[in-house]
């Protein structure tokens, strides 16, 4: 709540989203602490789920091909090859999330796949407009293009393919908590854009 007051408000804004970057790290890092099963194959999905996350961004901003035509502001802080690293770190936490969410459901893992993929886009929706008006990323004032999504979508089956694949245990009580507080920072922001429109 104090990070969703603080990046509206004009008198805070300027301290808070220099925080950004610092809030995707803590939220990783709680969530990791809950984490109950630390076997080689979890290790395994933190380096792919990162490297994707990471070069999947560094080809989409370079190329144009996977996302559509974006660039990184400053609002993510340090970048490598114009794009944050911590952008990487986020593609973890939210598939993480997202993944240990859908794990619960009594379904094959196929289907658990494409809800968690799913969303992960319908987060996204309410991401975008947030990211921009933050200075995490521009569209160069052109709307989002469905390339962007659908993008996401096919990059969340590969991760989460991967995901249920490999023989650790999923749950983490906190893991739902965060995803619900991640839609809810997210869709009052998106909420308080229209407000001022």
């Amino acid at each position: 709540m104090a990070g969703i007051i603080g990046l509206q408000l004009p008198a805070l804004a300027d301290y808070f989203r220099p925080l950004s970057p610092l809030t995707l790290i803590s939220s990783l890092i709680v969530l990791l602490l809950y984490h109950t099963d630390w076997r080689p194959s979890f290790y395994v999905y933190i380096l792919v789920a990162f490297l994707t996350g990471y070069f999947i961004e560094v080809l989409g901003v370079h190329t144009g091909l996977i996302f559509g035509q974006y660039a990184y502001g400053q609002g993510l802080g340090f970048q490598i090859w114009r794009v944050p690293p911590v952008i990487g770190l986020n593609w973890l936490t939210l598939s993480y999330c997202c993944g240990s969410v859908w794990d619960r459901l009594p379904a094959p893992a196929y289907v658990k796949t494409l809800a968690a993929a799913t969303t992960m886009v319908l987060l996204d929706l309410f991401i975008e407009p947030v990211a921009i008006s933050l200075d995490f990323w521009t569209w160069f004032d052109q709307p989002v293009p469905l390339q962007n999504y659908v993008g996401w979508w096919i990059v969340s089956i590969v991760l989460f393919s991967i995901w249920y694949a490999l023989p650790f245990r999923k749950e983490n009580r906190i893991a739902k908590w965060l995803l619900g507080f991640q839609f809810l920072f997210f869709v009052a922001h998106y909420l308080l854009i229209l407000l001022k429109k």
